[in-house]
């Protein structure tokens, strides 16, 4: 089985820039350390009972190929390859959505346990975790995370504008910035703000 998985695996790998021009575009800013839930179907929408015993497994392969899979779905996808016809076909209806789940449950705890997370980024969190549904955590870690992120990013924006001491330069960036997309505030607080008074 190791010379089967490794032969795909290089087959994924091969594969890999095709299938991510063919994957759905997501928003920017997603979690550090998270992963976009692909369909586990191939492009041409075989549905899983319909794949054959390599298009199951290349499926399954094209999962554990992604380098930002957790362990929860790593370790399921290899007990999928390992079991049977059924195993994988199981794992891509239902078992990779429960594994992705729990692997953005413990994601958003990293969150709501890093110091630098804001008010509006754990009070989000903690929303996606009480909803405690895959497409809730799966949204807060695609969308929500960022929109939160940018809230507190203007907060922190509007006490460098409260501060009277600043500089008429960075007081003119700050301004600029804070109605500003998500990464334009993201970028000011950690870079932008710095380079002002150079």
């Amino acid at each position: 089985m190791r010379l089967t998985r490794g032969a795909l695996l290089v087959a994924a790998g091969a594969l890999a820039p095709a299938l991510l021009f063919t994957a759905p575009a997501f928003a920017t800013g997603a979690a550090p350390g998270t992963t976009t839930v692909v369909a586990a179907v191939p492009s041409d929408g075989t549905p899983v009972d319909e794949m054959s015993l390599d298009e199951l497994r290349f499926a399954i392969v094209r999962i554990l190929a992604d380098p930002d899979s957790g362990r929860r779905v790593t370790r399921e996808a290899n007990a999928a390859l390992d079991g049977t016809v059924e195993d994988m076909r199981k794992f891509l209806k239902t078992g990779y959505r429960l594994a992705q789940a729990e692997d953005d449950r413990v994601a958003i705890v990293r969150i709501i346990g890093d110091p630098d997370s804001g008010r509006g980024v754990k009070r989000e969190a903690t929303k996606a975790l009480d909803t405690n549904t895959p497409e809730a955590l799966r949204a807060f870690l695609e969308t929500g995370y960022r929109l939160a992120q940018a809230e507190d990013d203007r907060v922190a924006v509007a006490r460098i504008l409260a501060d009277p001491t600043i500089s008429a330069a960075l007081r003119a960036a700050a301004e600029d910035v804070i109605d500003g997309t998500p990464e334009e505030l993201r970028y000011f607080l950690e870079t932008g703000r710095y380079e002002v008074d150079a």
